[in-house]
């Protein structure tokens, strides 16, 4: 789609900023939720692969609930940044005191699934239950359903339809573009639109523990570059940086997201906002399709 060349983002900003953090820690797999085998993405890279508690990574999990979780929230708090905290909803339930956090601030909660694990494998119906599920959960924690979605990397050919039918406005599994843009699916109610979210792989700090060899400077270094570089051509753009309670918020890691807060907090024309609110303003400035 061509968009308007008058199209800018609130206050004429010509790059919309959106901090993703995103709350996994409780809910991925665990022989004690009846899993077959423990969950298989780890720092160290040492979980069995049998039906067997793999402690250490349980505990590694929940250093970014009692530990990763302050930190990250003083230093959004100290840059007065409005994120989207992407949650998958079983974690959010089992941690109460980030979800007091979050009613306080009411931060934009997005669904992640009702765990943190794959649905790519499920049939519509049990899909639907684990979207519905999620989006009931998250209700329930928080005081407000979710508006936006992100699956934990692949989705099914029923995913979008199914988001758009249960209430969704916008959805993140797409990684092909700047911008959001529309999509338009069949619905049992007809053709109806849902705003396209592009996320970024990146600048997400998972880089971190899938590439040993990105350090933590090196990751805001080509997150900066990516905002300059963004904010530098002609249009509207969006930028995704995201986050993991587990990953940046360790005291070794912490000041990385520091420096591009920083660095963003001296950018001119920039809006950093929640992606509710940069997918209603493109709605807005943009006609769904007909």
């Amino acid at each position: 789609m061509t968009l308007p060349v008058d199209f800018t983002w609130p206050n004429g900003a010509t790059l919309a900023v959106s901090i993703v953090v995103n709350v996994e820690e409780g809910a991925e797999q665990n022989i004690l939720d009846g899993d077959k085998a423990p969950e298989p993405v780890d720092e160290l890279g040492a979980v069995p692969k049998k039906p067997l508690r793999a402690h250490g990574n349980e505990s590694n999990y929940q250093y970014g609930i009692k530990a990763g979780w302050p930190r990250v929230l003083r230093l959004l708090d100290a840059y007065g940044i409005d994120p989207t905290v992407t949650a998958a909803a079983l974690a959010l339930a089992r941690a109460p005191q980030i979800a007091g956090d979050l009613r306080t601030r009411r931060w934009e909660v997005a669904g992640h699934g009702y765990r943190w694990s794959h649905q790519f494998w499920m049939d519509e119906a049990a899909e639907r239950d684990f979207i519905v599920k999620a989006r009931d959960l998250i209700a329930a924690t928080t005081g407000e359903p979710p508006k936006g979605w992100l699956s934990r990397y692949l989705v099914t050919d029923n995913t979008r339809r199914i988001l758009a039918e249960e209430g969704f406005v916008y959805h993140m599994d797409d990684y092909s573009d700047d911008l959001p843009f529309w999509d338009a699916v069949t619905t049992r109610q007809g053709r109806k639109p849902i705003v396209v979210m592009p996320y970024a792989i990146d600048t997400n700090d998972m880089k971190m523990w899938v590439a040993p060899a990105m350090q933590p400077w090196d990751w805001a270094r080509y997150a900066i570059e990516t905002l300059d570089w963004l904010s530098r051509e002609p249009g509207p753009r969006m930028a995704s940086i995201g986050l993991h309670l587990r990953i940046v918020g360790r005291p070794g890691r912490i000041g990385a997201l520091e420096q591009i807060l920083e660095h963003v907090s001296k950018m001119p024309n920039v809006w950093v906002a929640s992606r509710a609110k940069i997918a209603a303003a493109f709605a807005a400035a943009v006609a769904p399709p007909s």
